[in-house]
């Protein structure tokens, strides 16, 4: 391949992004690969390579190009999946209500802070990645503009296809989370925790929401916030993702970020409680240690083989790494500047998934809605990065428990998601249970809400 002519230094800046632009595609498009197989960077002890940091981040995105009218990803053995709801608006996360209803997150990214662009700072080099990653993120389907509503679901008969489809609440803030305790449905907007109130089997909802407690907001470059509930109902916990990648726009601009908090439901006051988790976002209560379990996206631009993202148990007060080290003390040489005591406190995650595959939705299972090999443990959807070759996530897998921990490899459980030329016709973000235990997928790509239960 050539190497990219120099740019003359005269060349105004726009004509100098639009060239490194070009030059950045290129050349992230060959180059820097994994060297791992995929089975040794997953469970409680992966294998970690060593930082592989290249002057062009690795690329490999899936354009998305949607699924055609009535094909469908690819169930496991045992299982069948059907369109729940098709058409949707870049569905996000879905959460199921008592009665059997399915609360459908339609979200995106909000807009920044007085309609800038850019993340990563003011310099020529920020602008030129924050547009290249812009047309990256815009390739993998996550570009359109949100359209802050839920929809709600309604399959009464249960075989796999809603009757009803109804636009249960709007004019949000990139919703994201939901929650119902008692008669009140918290839901995680991506600058505030607000409530409303709820009626059980009401499709619609037209009170204006309460604020419960601000969130951290501002550029948002991890804007997606979950919330659930414990179990009773007096305290809600609420994921923050961080700012930036390993720390660059500056620890003032991480406050009160990379953490879960611990919210009051009656009084909206909050605590910080577990911190250093790069990009939390599923969250679920083990049933049978009743212990609070999340997925995190660790950091990219260090090889396609690091970092693996992970399921991990979540400790009141610990901190696990970010941005000073990962997978416990191992130091990430970039941040800077270092903090050799915070490193040395770091926790060790209990689960790796893998290298850059996004984990963002995780379910408890339950016995009786699927089949005995998926009656304990978590299943996870799998949003696949930008950030390594061979591209990896694309999924829903299955990680199965014994005894309130981890037990054995990832169990795929929906895949396709890839067409054969590598083209993303979907990738799935939210998982829930639905009332009957079948597993609901929301898929923002493919614009579905899928529900996988079990082949008769």
């Amino acid at each position: 391949m050539k190497a990219p002519q120099q740019v003359p230094t005269r060349i105004a800046f726009p004509a100098l992004a639009g060239v490194a632009l070009g030059a950045v595609v290129v050349l992230a498009g060959c180059g820097e690969a994994a060297k791992l197989s995929p089975e040794v960077t997953v469970g409680p002890r992966p294998q970690l390579a060593e930082p592989n940091k290249t002057l062009i981040p690795t690329v490999n995105v899936a354009p998305a190009v949607g699924w055609t009218d009535t094909a469908t990803p690819t169930p496991a053995e045992g299982l069948k999946v059907t369109a729940l709801a098709r058409g949707l608006d870049h569905p996000r996360w879905v959460y199921t209500l008592p009665n059997g209803d399915v609360l459908v997150a339609e979200s995106n990214k909000p807009p920044k802070p007085g309609g800038g662009a850019s993340d990563g700072g003011d310099g020529v080099v920020a602008k030129v990645r924050n547009r290249v990653m812009g047309k990256v993120m815009g390739r993998a389907g996550a570009g359109v503009p949100s359209a802050n509503r839920i929809t709600l679901l309604r399959d009464a008969d249960g075989d796999g296809l809603a009757e009803v489809r109804q636009v249960f609440m709007t004019n949000l803030m990139s919703p994201y989370g939901m929650v119902l305790v008692g008669n009140e449905l918290f839901i995680a907007n991506a600058d505030a925790l607000v409530k409303v109130p709820y009626t059980e089997g009401q499709t619609s909802i037209s009170a204006n929401p309460t604020l419960v407690t601000p969130l951290p907001a501002g550029i948002n470059h991890h804007w997606t916030k979950n919330v659930i509930a414990n179990a009773d109902g007096s305290k809600l916990y609420v994921t923050v993702g961080s700012n930036s990648n390993i720390g660059e726009n500056g620890l003032a601009a991480e406050e009160g970020r990379a953490a879960i908090w611990e919210v009051d439901t009656k009084t909206g006051e909050k605590r910080m409680f577990a911190s250093g988790l790069r990009n939390p976002n599923g969250m679920g209560w083990d049933p049978d240690t009743k212990a609070l379990w999340t997925v995190v996206n660790e950091r990219d631009e260090i090889g396609s083989d690091l970092v693996p993202d992970y399921l991990t148990s979540v400790k009141d007060g610990a901190f696990y790494g970010w941005p000073w080290s990962y997978y416990g003390g191992i130091v990430d040489a970039r941040v800077t500047p270092q903090n050799p005591e915070m490193a040395a406190k770091a926790i060790a995650p209990d689960y790796a998934l893998g290298a850059h595959v996004a984990p963002l939705g995780m379910a408890f299972s339950r016995p009786g809605g699927m089949p005995e090999q998926f009656a304990s443990g978590v299943f996870i959807g799998e949003h696949g990065s930008w950030n390594r070759k061979p591209k990896s996530g694309y999924k829903v897998v299955f990680v199965p428990f014994i005894g309130g921990k981890p037990s054995g490899p990832p169990v795929d459980v929906l895949t396709g998601f890839l067409s054969a030329d590598e083209k993303a016709q979907g990738r799935p973000v939210g998982v829930a249970l639905d009332k009957g235990g079948a597993l609901i997928v929301a898929d923002d790509v493919g614009n579905v809400v899928w529900r996988v239960s079990k082949a008769k």
